[in-house]
């Protein structure tokens, strides 16, 4: 899956993060869900933002903290459509501080 990260497809490139959602929810395979966010952390394409926004907040289900860890640590660079949907469920609390400026 994560040589779909770098194809010129679009689909591929969403495939490659939300494949990965109902092991995200198990709590499975954290490591690879973070690399597949980062090669995709700048994709300016929506559906694939929304993708791995949406696998992100999959994997928050069972690892909030580290979730949550990645996107304040990534939030300059993440383009919002992503960081709003790996967010979602999360407590209102951390959603206003992933959401913040600064």
């Amino acid at each position: 899956m994560k040589k779909w990260t770098k194809s010129d497809n679009r689909w591929f490139r969403r495939a490659s993060a939300v494949t990965l959602i109902i092991p995200a929810r198990q709590g499975k395979f954290l490591k690879d869900i973070f690399e597949i966010a980062d090669i995709l952390l700048l994709d300016e394409d929506d559906l694939v933002q929304k993708g791995y926004g949406w696998m992100l907040k999959a994997a928050s289900q069972a690892h909030q903290q580290e979730v949550f860890d990645y996107v304040v640590r990534n939030k300059k660079t993440m383009p919002r459509t992503a960081l709003r949907y790996a967010i979602e469920k999360m407590p209102k609390d951390l959603r206003l501080q992933a959401m913040s400026k600064s």
